[in-house]
């Protein structure tokens, strides 16, 4: 026998589903709720919170609860690696129109909101190791925010890292002003002659710290992707690290595989 909150979140996903309430429309007050149900305030509101760990509602601090809008979502295939070493070294004008994000997403260039920041680092014991260098390298760590122009929160959360003697030869590439950059990563290291033969890429998944929550948007409950991507030049170096953390509720992983044929 369902529960009293559970009487009343089906009351309102079932308004939610039929379009009785719609993406960003305002859900009753929690005063108002009490009085239609006849139920308690504790009840209500774990009927909201429900809700809201199903990713349907969310609070608005000082404005109420509102029906979540879909956000668009982002398959991000292993295919697209091939894409940006083609792109390369595509002229300018051809990587100016089109960019990772508007490939995994089917936006355009001007849905786009971009951030970038770089700072320079000593690279500390763990990154060090990862990427092969002696603790101390100094290292251009560059973070980066992407975001639909219609929506509040990034679709992920982005910080790379370059080993600054290996892309000093082109000071732009030290220089965040420069961001976004037409090609993307490939076409910076391309500059200063580096042809990336490989990619290794490690999927873990875990709960969000409370500022990545915050940060990406979350509904409670939402787990995240963390992806750490790093490059290999023709020579086996490794010449770039990202850390990726992805929002596990608006994220597709899709993994293509050719297999030689007998």
């Amino acid at each position: 026998m369902a529960k009293a909150y559970e009487k009343i979140a089906d009351e309102l996903r079932a308004q939610i589903r039929a379009g009785q309430l719609g993406p960003g429309d305002r859900l009753p007050s929690e005063a108002d709720l009490i009085k239609s149900t006849g139920r308690s305030g504790p009840t209500v509101q774990q009927a909201l919170r429900l809700l809201q760990s199903e990713g349907l509602i969310e609070k608005q601090h000082g404005r109420g609860t509102f029906v979540r809008r879909p956000r668009t979502k982002v398959q991000r295939a292993n295919t697209r690696h091939q894409w940006e070493k083609d792109r390369a070294r595509a002229p300018e004008q051809q990587r100016l129109e089109t960019g990772a994000t508007e490939h995994d997403t089917g936006l355009e260039v001007d849905d786009l909101v971009f951030h970038a920041a770089y700072r320079e680092i000593e690279a500390p014991k763990e990154i060090a190791e990862a990427m092969g260098v002696e603790e101390g390298t100094a290292l251009v760590e560059r973070s980066y925010r992407t975001r639909y122009s219609a929506e509040r929160n990034p679709f992920n959360l982005v910080t790379s890292y370059l080993i600054r003697d290996i892309v000093k030869g082109n000071p732009d590439l030290l220089d965040d002003t420069k961001e976004p950059w037409p090609g993307g990563t490939g076409n910076q290291l391309y500059t200063v002659g580096i042809e990336i033969d490989r990619i290794e890429e490690r999927v873990t998944a875990r709960p969000p710290t409370v500022e990545e929550a915050e940060e990406l948007g979350l509904p409670p409950g939402t787990a995240v992707l963390v992806l750490r991507k790093t490059q290999y030049d023709t020579d086996n170096r490794i010449v770039e690290m990202s850390d990726i953390t992805l929002p596990g509720d608006r994220t597709e992983i899709l993994f293509t595989t050719p297999l030689e044929r007998w």
